[in-house]
């Protein structure tokens, strides 16, 4: 699933008529490397879930036939639900299996993850660097779990695979993932692993333009 519903409000004006994951850098949107990622890394189906301007995003992507995809949407209009409630929406399109969840604005060479979890473990995050705008991170990595810590020093990635069963008993609705990945780092049902290669989230014109 690659997430693209969000506003960008930090980019703006330039997602005020463009949706953020079809921002392009060096001449290729967002969205689109990943597609092809996924594609090369032999990922057939993907979910894609839509709000502010969705419908370019599927002007622009339509079935995924010119990527070697088929492509699924998952519209969530004028109410954006957030990551959490985006995910769980989408949950009868993604299938039993766990399966990869992207942020669709973020630029990384980072090779597509398997989306192969261990027993007992709930979901996998990707973590990586702190950048240099951050105070904090998000997480800690301890022997290949992920932990909560006061002084956290790796942020996740907006890269994860998760069981459908991670999000059983949400309620439909909008509402972030945060809480619940707190709550399974605690419960030592969180793995990850710690990329170091590029990686940016592509938040604002700044880093857009560090790109």
């Amino acid at each position: 699933m690659l997430l693209a519903a969000g506003r960008g409000e930090r980019l703006r004006p330039l997602t005020d008529t463009t949706p953020k994951a079809l921002v392009e850098v060096r001449g290729q949107s967002l969205i689109e490397r990943h597609l092809r990622a996924l594609q090369s890394a032999g990922v057939e189906t993907v979910v894609i879930n839509l709000g502010w301007l969705g419908e370019k995003i599927v002007e622009r992507i339509g079935s995924g036939a010119s990527y070697g995809l088929s492509v699924v949407y998952s519209p969530e209009g004028d109410n954006v639900l957030e990551t959490g409630g985006g995910i769980a929406r989408a949950l009868p399109l993604l299938g039993e299996q766990p399966f990869l969840v992207i942020n669709a604005d973020i630029y990384t060479d980072m090779p597509v993850p398997r989306a192969d979890l261990e027993t007992g473990t709930a979901a996998k995050l990707i973590l990586v660097a702190t950048p240099s705008y951050r105070e904090l991170g998000d997480f800690d990595l301890v022997a290949g779990r992920v932990r909560n810590s006061l002084s956290p020093s790796l942020t996740f990635s907006g890269v994860a695979i998760y069981r459908p069963e991670f999000f059983a008993g949400c309620s439909p609705g909008r509402f972030s993932i945060v809480p619940m990945l707190r709550a399974a780092a605690d419960a030592d049902q969180l793995a990850g692993e710690f990329y170091a290669g590029a990686w940016n989230d592509a938040g604002t014109p700044q880093r857009l333009a560090e790109i």
